[in-house]
């Protein structure tokens, strides 16, 4: 078996048929999305980015965003949760590919068919990955325990590896520390109030961390506060942004579908197809360029991911590419939703589905305002203090 870069490889036209079928159910009763994905499972879907020597798909992050993509075409908030566990993978792969072997516990959770989600973003904490909120007390023997707030821990009903980070703070200086917790550890608490406008199926809820040991076997990094080049860090940072960015171009190309869809079917008073309406043509012509636009973008970036190709560029391009793809597919669903008119501001329309959760976008880090300040610093340099 070789590596293969098309997402039909593990998404069938028939399951992912299935999984629409159930997207609106999830939807309506604010629900996880089990079935979708006991399927995914059973279709390989968790080993994407598995080498195929260990019994994975060998998707890179290119071909892996592509999958990401199909799927939120069918339905999104499946794609977003779990693509979660598609960006650990490919952190993995790109800690592997520059050298790294400390994410291998990764490669092989996920080679067993085991959900990997994050338990990293935390009320008030705006620094994301450079900085944590939640304390990790070493046990003298390499081990931690964490206590601390996570919020929009997705998958939390479902994951069986959960990543935590957490502020060391025993030594001269603090550090952050990253490891891996497994379903049934004591002192992980889920609060049951995922309650949201949108991606509802992703059931991203609160997770309280309450003196959760982790031992030295299951800690994987140790880091200083702040920016820093490590590989953890751009591994995580380079597949969150874009397999992210991918589920939001997902969302844009759906939207442009449902449009072409609606209009074909219908005519004006006149017996003139609506198809034919400059205006209305103008506009479907407009939101399927600018879908294009940004999936061209996606994939070029997760093509240079990949290669390893070296940039000091590559954090500005990465948010600046993931707020992009956010604020164009919300845009094209706003579009969408003018030119069919009424019937898509009914609750049960899928576009009105879409509307609600391509929202969700802009709350994922990084949000537009953060993207904007990472790429002003790339060219003018920091604020000076």
């Amino acid at each position: 078996m070789t590596e293969s870069t098309a997402p039909e490889h593990v998404l069938s036209d028939a399951l992912l048929a299935r999984i629409a079928a159930r997207a609106p159910g999830y939807d309506a009763a604010n629900a996880f999305c089990v079935e979708d994905l006991a399927e995914l499972r059973a279709a390989g879907y968790l080993r994407l980015g598995v080498p195929v020597a260990d019994g994975g798909s060998g998707l890179g992050l290119q071909a892996t965003a592509a999958v990401q993509r199909r799927l939120a075409e069918a339905a999104p908030a499946t794609a977003l949760g779990l693509g979660m566990h598609q960006v650990w993978v490919q952190a993995a792969r790109t800690v592997s590919a520059r050298g790294g072997t400390f994410l291998r516990t990764v490669t092989d959770a996920a080679a067993a068919d085991r959900l990997l989600a994050f338990g990293v973003s935390e009320p008030g904490n705006d620094a994301v990955l450079f900085d944590s909120l939640t304390t990790a007390e070493p046990d003298g023997d390499g081990g931690y325990r964490f206590t601390g707030t996570k919020v929009s821990t997705s998958l939390a009903p479902a994951w069986d590896v959960l990543s935590v980070f957490g502020k060391d703070t025993s030594g001269p200086e603090p550090r952050l520390v990253h490891g891996f917790a497994v379903r049934g550890d004591a002192g992980i608490r889920h609060l049951d109030d995922w309650d949201t406008l949108g991606m509802r199926a992703t059931q991203s809820r609160t997770t309280l961390l309450e003196g959760l040991h982790v031992p030295a076997d299951r800690i994987v990094r140790v880091l200083p506060v702040g920016p820093v080049a490590d590989p953890l860090v751009f591994g995580v940072f380079a597949a969150f942004e874009l397999l992210v960015a991918a589920v939001y171009v997902g969302i844009a190309s759906r939207a442009v579908a449902l449009a072409v869809e609606r209009v074909a079917t219908r005519t004006a008073r006149d017996g003139t197809p609506r198809s034919a309406d400059p205006d209305v043509r103008r506009a479907v012509a407009a939101m399927r360029s600018a879908t294009d636009a940004v999936a061209l973008q996606v994939d070029a970036l997760a093509r240079d991911v990949d290669e390893l190709v070296d940039s000091d560029r590559w954090f500005p391009l990465l948010v600046g590419t993931k707020a992009r793809a956010v604020d164009t597919a919300q845009h094209v669903v706003d579009e969408a939703m003018r030119v069919v008119g009424g019937s898509a501001f009914r609750a049960s329309d899928e576009l009105a589905r879409l509307a609600r959760d391509v929202r969700a976008g802009q709350y994922h880090p990084s949000n537009r305002d953060s993207a904007m300040r990472t790429i002003a610093a790339a060219e003018f340099g920091p604020l000076p203090h």
